[in-house]
């Protein structure tokens, strides 16, 4: 097994990017790269329709616009001039075959647990900050402390939770599950699915399920790409128009028709960020967004060991301890692209795990991430194809996420209740509450609390017991404000 650390090769490129030394052709990193770039090209299309329909507390839309579908864009060229960038710097600096994004979970965090209690400029100040603590972090060697202080299983509920809440977020943006009484989803608009938008998203559902079984290379874009010209058709004969209450069978928030297709890149996302904008009284608050920035380098730290090390596993690249080559490399490039997500306006960038199909067509250098992030770039001045792609053809992408995620909840332990019970939480009160920070408190303070009835107080990283207190005053932070005052 290779640990990367040889340094042959013919010419300079092979020398640098250890090409020979791993295995590997220029051929196999080019294929591998474009293979990468197709199967995760999907977050183009879906981060906009994640952040582009949010308003935030002042009723503004990230990009600009009435959330209408005008920012949509804006919005897409961001995420992949960003996701370009950091692609090309992960590959030249940490030389691994690994891609960046914006992460999906994280962005819907963004928009429905932060941006909607401030202004969007203030949520991207967060994610930000978030960025530059995880690089304090790695850069001071503290990364390890953060993450031995959650157990592992709580970490694995959240990424189920994320999951769940993912999919919930697919299934409403179709129409395919409404708001009933209350808070309450029901099937459709009464009950019952109607029109033909609805339809459009269970046959693309339908067919993304069938291409993965398959596993067919970039099945979640081909899906996106056929639903969407199936979707055009149908607008083209019937003239199904906007979802409105005068016309339940509409399309949910895009409607399939546009100008044109390609188009000098918007990029009006870009350093719209308020770095402290959050903190203030009239906002979410210090111990709030203290907590949210937690929150957030919970789900964007844990993820990016998980994902460098099952890739370098698939390359064969792991040492015997099972760690990649670079491993702090990659991790700085990782901090750094929570940081420009936040800059560039489209929430936290953070590692794929669909990097792993490039590995599997022989990537194995970070070759491959330069390759795949050139094609991010080329990518933006695509933008516009964004906003005449409906929802309904899009979000089965979100489904499918979020069965993926659901997949690791077999790494819990449901036999034991001082585990499973918080786990429990974490991962329901997410969907049903339409909050990821709620089902991380709900399972930090039920865990330190079960702990410490059970008189094994011991067993709780002292960490973990500040960030339980912080989160339950954040859960009463309105009858302490009302005592207070």
């Amino acid at each position: 097994m290779s640990n990367g650390t040889a340094v042959t090769g013919t010419n300079a490129l092979d020398r640098y990017f250890l090409i020979t030394a791993r295995g590997s052709t220029v051929g196999r990193e080019v294929r591998g790269g474009i293979v990468t770039f197709l199967t995760m090209a999907y977050i183009i299309v879906l981060n906009p329709l994640i952040l582009g329909y949010v308003p935030d507390s002042t009723g503004a839309y990230l990009g600009g616009g009435t959330g209408n579908g005008e920012n949509l864009p804006a919005i897409a060229a961001g995420t992949a001039l960003v996701a370009g960038l950091l692609t090309i710097l992960m590959g030249s600096v940490a030389k691994f075959p690994l891609a960046l994004a914006t992460g999906l979970g994280l962005n819907a965090f963004v928009a429905f647990s932060i941006a909607t209690r401030s202004t969007w400029e203030a949520a991207m100040g967060l994610v930000v900050l978030e960025g530059i603590v995880i690089l304090v972090l790695v850069l001071t060697g503290f990364r390890a402390a953060v993450f031995h202080a959650v157990p592992t299983q709580l970490k694995v509920a959240i990424s189920v939770g994320i999951g769940l809440f993912i999919a919930l977020i697919g299934f409403a943006d179709a129409g395919f599950v409404r708001p009933g009484a209350g808070t309450v989803t029901q099937l459709g608009a009464t009950g019952q699915l109607s029109g033909w938008p609805v339809l459009v998203f269970c046959l693309g559902l339908l067919l993304l399920i069938a291409l993965w079984a398959r596993a067919v290379k970039g099945a979640i874009l081909l899906a996106i790409v056929v639903t969407t010209i199936g979707a055009f058709v149908l607008e083209a004969v019937l003239d199904l128009g906007a979802r409105a209450e005068d016309n339940p069978g509409g399309w949910a928030l895009t409607v399939p028709s546009f100008d044109g297709v390609v188009d000098v890149p918007d990029f009006g996302t870009l350093f719209q960020v308020d770095l402290f904008g959050a903190f203030s009284a009239g906002a979410v608050g210090v111990i709030g967004a203290i907590l949210l920035v937690f929150s957030l380098m919970l789900a964007d730290f844990f993820d990016t060991m998980g994902t460098m090390t099952a890739i370098g596993a698939e390359a064969g690249l792991n040492d015997a301890d099972g760690v990649p080559p670079h491993t702090e490399r990659i991790l700085v490039v990782d901090s750094v692209a929570a940081i420009a997500g936040g800059l560039g306006g489209v929430s936290s960038n953070t590692s794929y795990i669909e990097s792993a199909s490039g590995v599997g067509e022989g990537a194995r250098t970070g070759l491959a991430s330069i390759v795949t992030g050139v094609l991010f770039l080329l990518s933006t001045f695509f933008a516009p194809i964004v906003s005449a792609i409906p929802s309904e053809a899009a979000v089965p992408a979100l489904v499918l996420v979020g069965f993926l995620m659901m997949q690791q909840v077999t790494g819990v332990d449901w036999s034991d209740l001082e585990i499973a019970i918080p786990a429990f939480l974490t991962i329901v009160l997410m969907p049903f509450t339409y909050s990821i920070s709620v089902g991380i408190g709900a399972g930090f303070v039920s865990y330190v609390l079960i702990k410490l009835v059970l008189g094994k107080t011991r067993q709780v990283h002292p960490l973990l017991w500040v960030v339980a207190g912080l989160f339950v005053v954040y859960f009463a932070i309105t009858p302490i404000t009302d005592l207070l005052t």
